[in-house]
């Protein structure tokens, strides 16, 4: 029995670099339109307040996760209870608003999806293979509710 294929991705040159949250693909959510799923997710850290929409309206995704990773703003009730729903809610949205990318991830077939981040445990496999690679495992699922769809 061979291996599962496995694809690893982090950064926006990788050749699967549109499985990035900070890929430039916009997705319109909550009637408004949000830059990438990174503006989009890191803004929900803090839904219906003004934090929100600064997250919104920054220029790139990486001023939008450090707004939504510092604590200086007040983290919204239930957090961790409701984020991987969001994180879904905007993986969606970005492969079904954007055929091609939506092609792009179906045509991974059933490889391993794997964010490779040193740095993130929960989110990514932590450098070391050893994380929960949780953004993986919500694109795959995306990914299977795509293939079916089709």
């Amino acid at each position: 029995m061979s291996e599962q294929e496995r694809i690893l991705f982090h950064g926006m040159r990788d050749a699967h670099g549109y499985l990035s949250n900070f890929w430039p693909a916009p997705i319109t959510l909550k009637g408004v339109v949000w830059p990438t799923t990174e503006h989009y997710f890191q803004a929900q850290k803090f839904a219906g307040t003004e934090h929100e929409e600064a997250i919104r309206r920054v220029a790139s995704p990486m001023i939008a996760a450090r707004m939504g990773r510092s604590r200086a703003r007040p983290l919204r009730a239930g957090w961790d209870a409701v984020k991987e729903q969001i994180m879904l809610e905007a993986l969606r949205a970005k492969f079904t608003q954007h055929p091609d990318l939506g092609e792009r991830l179906r045509a991974t077939g059933d490889a391993l999806l794997v964010e490779q981040r040193a740095r993130d445990a929960y989110w990514g496999d932590g450098g070391n293979g050893h994380g929960l690679n949780r953004l993986g495992a919500l694109l795959m699922r995306v990914r299977g509710e795509l293939q079916v769809g089709t």
